[in-house]
């Protein structure tokens, strides 16, 4: 598949503007467009995420840096994600919602993964590789534990959150088989 990056980073920023025009039609006032389009959006890049790890778990024994496709889609990953991060920045600035540092921290590494793994994760192991796509993984299934169990002010349990939690542990666990099948020797530091 030969997709220019630029129509890949087209096609995202147009999901994440249709995520947002799809709140504001749903939800008008601005507190509530804010809160539902970092929710609706937090569900694209789970998808997204989803659809890199897949392409790096399927690469085989092709090298980060010589997968075209992959260093694209993480690429839109990271723009999408940032897009995200704006929402949910207006959602807790537009409906003062209070924050806990501590359970901020794991949330925050991860942001400063995603954003960084264009630039780095071509250039490091194999198993760094899998700490970023585990690690993101982890981030998002806990965020989804802290939906079910009523953590998240104005957000009722709901059973997506069931859903898309266990998505993302099949997908981590079958990714995890397809990669120890086609790569078992090169997971050094």
């Amino acid at each position: 598949m030969n997709i220019s990056l630029r129509n890949m980073l087209l096609l995202g920023v147009a999901a994440e503007l249709f995520v947002l025009i799809l709140s504001y039609l749903l939800f008008p006032t601005i507190e509530e467009t804010a809160r539902h389009a970092a929710r609706y959006s937090g569900r694209v890049s789970v998808f997204v995420f989803l659809g890199v790890f897949y392409l790096y778990a399927t690469s085989g024994s092709t090298p980060v840096k010589d997968h075209l496709l992959l260093r694209k889609a993480l690429v839109v990953f990271a723009v999408m994600h940032v897009i995200h991060f704006g929402f949910l920045v207006a959602n807790v600035w537009l409906n003062h919602i209070p924050m806990v540092p501590v359970k901020l921290s794991g949330g925050a590494a991860a942001y400063l993964m995603i954003v960084s793994a264009p630039f780095v994760l071509h250039r490091v192991s194999r198993l760094w590789q899998l700490v970023y796509f585990y690690y993101v993984s982890l981030v998002m299934v806990i965020t989804y534990i802290a939906r079910i169990r009523g953590d998240f002010e104005g957000a009722e349990p709901f059973w997506l959150h069931y859903v898309l939690m266990g998505l993302i542990i099949v997908c981590g666990l079958a990714f995890g088989w397809t990669i120890r099948r086609g790569s078992p020797s090169k997971l050094t530091a």
